[in-house]
């Protein structure tokens, strides 16, 4: 389920809060008098912290934006090679590419995220950061994964913008790599209507991000603003006060959104279970419930399922109706025509499932109708 669900009246009183008690400062820093030394973004990001138990954390102003700075601070430069996977969103790709750096694909194994099996024979002397992507709500295998590039030596960035909420052995995804980066665009599990975020442990990792995210300020205790020191440049990837307030209200949602998604998960699990392929799910994992993939290779039944979903007003979650922009196989624009050709076993994969976005506007009867139904077309 997508936080965008469940805006309301929280997230409301928690913007209003800007103009009555920070005298309408939008802007995260600065004018600390003017705004009674109130900064939203601040707050946000110590919440974050609490929530999935990690020291550092620096929202930025979006989940590519994210990955960019990320990589960045993991000192990623033109020419480098950085590894990630097939089953993806275009947006790792786009970050990988505008650093000058050549991304590198891997297949995917049968949790639909990267194959721990491809990426050690893709590691060489080039690669600098590997990415592995836990994609609509299921974890990658980061024991196996965090295994290979530890004997390597090369740090890991785990994009976890689409599966905030979600846990690996008993620790929350994007706390398990060297930088983990959230996204909380509309359609994310919380939503801040844009935004994204970097948590690290790594105090070195963390003072390059929050400096590079803001055109290099140091933010020096010592020096006004308009005086700072600083050491590298920059850019600007700063989130805004207004999206900072609407994650104060959202991140006291997840649990209450995490719960929902698992009571409507359940009732598809326990009816496809028994006569369809569901995606893996690591021992020991928690996913985020927030969507249901499982195989089905019949066209005809792949059609009349689709056709279903369309008319109970769910539809499918990026497979297959986003498909083009979440496989690197139809990325010919940024991927040479040599790494296309060797994902066509994974392509064949992924083109094989169905995803299933779960709503909480949806009844849970709804989805025990849908489950129902597909059940009874395999019988």
């Amino acid at each position: 389920m997508p936080g965008n669900e469940i805006v309301g009246k929280e997230e409301l009183n928690e913007l209003k809060k800007i103009f009555t008690k920070s005298n309408g400062v939008l802007f995260a820093h600065a004018f600390d008098k003017r705004r009674k030394n109130i900064f939203r973004i601040r707050s946000f990001e110590k919440e974050l912290s609490k929530f999935f138990k990690i020291k550092y954390v620096q929202c930025v102003s979006s989940g590519t934006a994210a990955i960019k700075v990320g990589l960045k601070a993991l000192g990623v430069k033109y020419g480098d090679e950085v590894i990630t996977q097939s089953f993806n969103f275009i947006a790792t790709i786009e970050a990988i590419l505008d650093l000058g750096a050549k991304p590198v694909i891997t297949k995917i194994d049968d949790s639909l995220n990267m194959c721990p099996d491809d990426l050690k024979k893709k590691i060489n002397s080039k690669t600098k950061a590997v990415i592995p992507v836990h994609m609509l709500g299921f974890s990658a295998d980061m024991s196996k994964i965090s295994k290979i590039c530890r004997e390597k030596n090369i740090p890991i960035l785990e994009d976890n913008c689409e599966s905030v909420g979600a846990k690996f052995n008993k620790k929350y995804l994007g706390t398990l790599g060297d930088i983990g980066v959230f996204s909380f665009d509309f359609g994310k599990n919380i939503t801040t209507g844009e935004g994204g975020a970097l948590l690290t442990k790594n105090k070195k990792l963390f003072k390059f991000c929050k400096e590079y995210h803001d055109h290099g300020h140091e933010l020096n205790p010592k020096y006004p603003r308009g005086m700072d020191t600083v050491k590298i440049f920059g850019f600007n990837y700063r989130m805004t006060e207004m999206q900072g307030a609407v994650g104060l209200a959202q991140i006291k949602k997840l649990k209450k959104i995490l719960r929902e998604n698992k009571t409507r998960y359940d009732v598809l699990y326990k009816n496809l279970k028994d006569n369809y392929k569901i995606r893996t799910l690591f021992k020991g994992t928690t996913p985020s419930y927030d969507t249901m993939m499982f195989k089905v290779k019949n066209n005809n039944l792949r059609s009349k399922i689709i056709s279903f979903l369309k008319k109970k007003k769910i539809g499918t979650k990026n497979v297959p109706d986003a498909i083009k922009w979440h496989f690197a196989h139809y990325w010919k624009h940024a991927i040479k025509r040599e790494q296309i050709k060797s994902i066509q076993s994974s392509r064949k994969k992924i083109e094989s499932y169905i995803a299933i976005p779960i709503l909480i506007k949806q009844k849970v009867s709804t989805y025990k109708e849908i489950g129902s139904y597909i059940k009874k077309l395999a019988d």
